[in-house]
């Protein structure tokens, strides 16, 4: 497969009709997200895949995986889910801060069965009906010491008779535990260290089909508790693919991740598409844009680890207008904004205090997740910009609606 086939020239609205000239089937895209892993493992195996920080202060203390260090470690965690009984159409639930071994955890949850992420600061009520919709009777949850809330959240479905296993995650950097904490009603174990048990070389299951359901995630809805978005395999990579395949940013780039991994961002811009490309992710402690500890030496950190993209909504380019650039920030080349309308004074007191153009998009969860962009050298203020590759967009008489295609 021709690298120009899999990643065309794509960088001005002008390249969208030759991109579609070739039909996405055509591309040769992995399969899976699990084939998107073992390609990257294959391809740079040795190359620097994750690079997370314990927490904001500690930003030049960062824990690091390679891609075949990764691909070993969902391997494994992969392997130890099916021996709890989690098979191909088993939902995963998922509910912790950002940690190294969450990054796993998805992963391998989206190999073994499916992933059903779910965002701890919920109400207990609203999470306890998500994970029952779900079908999730396997728990992977932050242990107290990495979010007490979400432990306490754990215990809380234990208690409801709604999860029987839970799987802890230890804070980044952090050793494992000699025991876990005891919960009445549940099998409870730090995941890393029963994980350690099992083969890391291979998964000895049948891997997903393009047609299998990755994730469940929880979208707010209008109304109500939250619902659940089923993305496939299919819809994942192909949503991954597009965001990689803008030209801005090659195998070299840093992406800059602090955004939850229960949303679409995290997991589509930070997590999947980065993996695509071989490009290396550095993973903000667990509060993320949350740390107010972030701010003070953010630029730092940008200088520190070369970092060439970052995503978040406006409010974080806002506070960052308040920080004082005292670092070289030449490596920032791309900084994407969405989630909702950027004010243009925003837009005016970032760019001319960084000299970096803010990158519009949008997307949506029911479609997996980015469904149109703006391009850095051609601003158009007030515009999400284009829609993505493969994607069908249309105005109704209220709003314009996204879908994906795959």
């Amino acid at each position: 497969m021709g690298a120009d086939l899999l990643w065309p020239s794509y960088s001005s609205p002008q390249d969208l009709a030759a991109i579609e000239a070739i039909p996405l089937a055509e591309r040769g895209l992995p399969d899976s997200t699990y084939a998107v892993l073992r390609r990257a493992a294959d391809l740079w195996p040795d190359r620097t895949a994750l690079t997370v920080l314990p927490d904001a202060l500690r930003w030049q203390q960062p824990v690091r995986r390679t891609f075949g260090e990764l691909l070993s470690d969902v391997h494994k965690t992969a392997n130890l889910l099916r021996d709890l009984g989690v098979t191909r159409h088993s939902p995963v639930a998922l509910i912790s801060a950002n940690c190294n071994e969450l990054i796993t955890a998805t992963l391998a949850a989206q190999l073994a069965g499916i992933a059903a992420p779910i965002n701890g600061g919920l109400s207990k009520e609203h999470v306890t009906e998500l994970v029952q919709r779900s079908g999730a009777r396997v728990l992977v949850a932050a242990a107290p010491e990495l979010d007490e809330t979400c432990w306490q959240v754990a215990r809380h479905l234990v208690d409801a008779g709604v999860i029987d296993t839970v799987l802890l995650l230890r804070p980044t950097a952090d050793p494992v535990a000699d025991a876990a904490p005891p919960v009445d009603g549940a099998t409870v174990d730090h995941m890393v260290r029963r994980a350690e048990k099992y083969d890391g070389s291979t998964f000895f299951a049948a891997p997903p089909a393009p047609g299998d359901l990755a994730a469940l995630i929880h979208t707010g809805g209008t109304t109500g508790t939250p619902k659940l978005a089923a993305h496939t395999h299919a819809n994942e990579v192909a949503c991954a693919w597009s965001i990689a395949a803008i030209t801005l940013l090659d195998e070299d780039s840093v992406v800059f991740a602090a955004l939850p991994l229960f949303h679409v961002n995290a997991l589509m811009v930070t997590l999947l598409a980065p993996l695509l490309r071989g490009q290396q992710t550095l993973w903000a402690g667990p509060l993320g844009y949350r740390d107010t500890a972030l701010y003070a030496n953010f630029w730092k950190i940008v200088a520190h680890h070369g970092i060439s993209a970052m995503s978040a909504v406006p409010t974080v380019y806002a506070a960052l207008t308040q920080c004082r650039v005292d670092a070289d920030i030449s490596s920032l080349r791309s900084a994407i904004v969405g989630a909702s309308p950027l004010p243009p004074s925003v837009r005016k007191d970032f760019e001319s205090h960084t000299g970096i153009a803010l990158c519009e998009g949008y997307g949506l969860t029911e479609a997996t997740a980015a469904s149109a962009r703006s391009f850095p050298d051609l601003p158009r203020p007030g515009s999400v910009g284009q829609r993505l590759p493969y994607q069908r967009a249309k105005r109704s008489a209220s709003t314009t609606a996204a879908t994906g295609t795959t």
